[in-house]
């Protein structure tokens, strides 16, 4: 493997059964994940997590915070920011799907790098969030045992939608039995906040500017999907966080999805818009 694109060894024979009819892709579950930014002296780095090796999905790959839609990421919320009507707008859903795709990008942040885009007023945000009570109120939002609006109301937290940017949207290709709609933020980290390594899912974090993020992924260093290498390269002309989010409101969030077609003998993998990810897989072999 010449760089550090992440494919499953699985993926030419589930995309050959779909090509066949023999497959019926599942319905993707609406996800977010967040590219948190910091400004550095050499410009601004981005948390990334390393996925556990043992994990069934992308073990080993690099990623950043991030997960599902939780069904009560829906409900009545204390909320600051954009209104609900301007995000469905920008993300292309109703508003309850709007609500719930940025609390998920919130609280994913909050349950797996420990830093919480909320405040006690519309434009305030809480500084540190470390001790005991606050990971025992992490702790209870990975478990479900509380909601995010609940945590909130008991904190007397507001959600701060405006801290957010939506950067992307990408689906997780048809063949996949794991499917996730996801749209990727921007968002800086909050003054007096500080990340830690809060997931079970990942045995390690770093914070890396994206053009030497990009540069180990070329070389094969560092394993990524690729939606994560490709944001990478998007995020490496900007020099600050703030420019980063500043640009933001402009970015196109048609979302893209792998295409599988036959082609003279072989199947051909291709990201429309990203042709650095094309894959050709002979009929009987490896992929080049």
């Amino acid at each position: 493997m010449a760089n550090g694109q992440w494919y499953p060894p699985e993926w030419p024979d589930r995309i050959r059964a779909l090509a066949e009819g023999e497959l019926t892709p599942v319905v993707p579950k609406r996800a977010a994940t967040v590219m948190l930014l910091r400004d550095a002296e050499n410009g601004p780095a981005v948390h990334m997590l390393r996925r556990r090796v043992s994990m069934a999905f992308a073990g080993g790959a690099y990623a950043y915070p991030g997960g599902g839609v939780d069904p009560r990421d829906e409900h009545p919320i204390r909320w600051a920011g954009p209104t609900r009507a301007w995000w469905a707008q920008r993300l292309g859903v109703d508003e309850a799907a709007a609500q719930a795709i940025v609390c998920a990008a919130v609280r994913e942040t909050y349950e797996e790098a420990g830093v919480l885009l909320a405040g006690p007023t519309d434009d305030s945000v809480v500084g540190d969030t470390t001790g005991e009570q606050w990971e025992a109120d992490r702790a209870a939002l990975v478990a479900r045992d509380v909601s995010f609006a609940e945590f909130l109301d008991r904190r007397g937290l507001v959600l701060r939608s405006d801290l957010l940017g939506a950067w992307t949207r990408w689906i997780t290709p048809e063949f996949e039995p794991r499917r996730y709609d996801t749209w990727f933020f921007v968002a800086a980290l909050p003054k007096g906040q500080r990340t830690r390594n809060a997931s079970t899912e990942a045995d390690r974090t770093v914070w890396i500017r994206p053009a030497d993020a990009a540069a180990s992924y070329d070389k094969g260093e560092l394993l990524m999907m690729p939606p994560t290498i490709a944001t990478l390269r998007q995020l490496t002309p900007y020099d600050s966080a703030a420019r980063a989010l500043a640009a933001a409101p402009e970015r196109d969030l048609t979302p893209v999805l792998a295409q599988a077609r036959l082609e003279d003998g072989e199947i051909v993998l291709s990201w429309p818009g990203h042709d650095e990810f094309t894959k050709h897989i002979p009929t009987g072999g490896a992929p080049a």
